[in-house]
């Protein structure tokens, strides 16, 4: 009884961390939205006991380095309905799960070459009933797309010099790169190729997480329009 109880208080820890930190950064989520990014929470922590999608072990942590850390880029990026969005890298679905979830108006494409986590995407996505997700086992290089898309985004993927020139070609006219970064990456910025234009680079504050974060936000160079 006592642990059925420790565990009942333990979800509403995670859902309190989730929804005070969901308000700090000003989003509009619903509750069934919060209910949907605690049960993916639910379904990476089960999963990852087998198929090692995350580092990040504890739930707690789980909240503020994955739900959060995603959810606080989301303010950075274009806003407009009906977006087609890739996540490179996915891994365990960050970001492009959470942003699936809070932006069920965007087409979510994760893309991973490790064919482990392609599955748990896919078994994700069926299960916390995302139409909006489609999840492929594949090098970005090599994916062939049907349409290209208004940001592509990695977290943790590669330098950024590597990630445009693996990624571009993916992206539509006037469309983004987005890294999603740890400190400020200095050295990479001064050897991204002069093809690919920064457009801004906004630092990001997540709630509960004392650790730097920045956003890297590059178009090609023909494209760019400074925000």
């Amino acid at each position: 009884m006592t642990q059925a109880l420790s565990g009942i208080a333990n979800v509403d820890t995670h859902a309190d961390a989730l929804a005070h930190g969901i308000a700090a950064l000003g989003l509009a989520v619903t509750a069934a939205q919060r209910a949907q990014l605690l049960a993916y929470l639910d379904l990476l922590a089960k999963w990852n006991k087998t198929y090692n999608l995350t580092a990040i072990r504890e739930p707690e942590r789980m909240v503020t380095h994955h739900l959060l850390d995603a959810l606080a880029a989301l303010p950075q990026l274009p806003r407009e309905d009906a977006l087609r969005v890739l996540d490179v890298g996915s891994g365990g679905g960050i970001p492009g799960l959470p942003f699936a979830i809070v932006r069920p108006d965007w087409q979510l494409t994760l893309v991973d070459t490790n064919h482990k986590k392609v599955a748990f995407l896919t078994q994700a996505a069926i299960e916390l009933r995302l139409q909006n997700v489609a999840s492929h086992a594949t090098r970005v290089e090599d994916f062939q797309p049907t349409a290209r898309y208004d940001i592509v985004i990695s977290r943790a993927f590669a330098d950024l010099a590597t990630f445009a020139a693996s990624s571009a070609r993916h992206l539509a006219p006037h469309g983004v790169l987005v890294a999603m970064k740890g400190v400020h990456p200095d050295e990479e910025l001064a050897e991204l190729p002069a093809e690919f234009a920064v457009i801004a680079k906004p630092v990001l504050a997540v709630p509960g997480l004392d650790a730097a974060r920045h956003l890297i936000v590059m178009q090609r160079a023909a494209d760019a329009t400074p925000r």
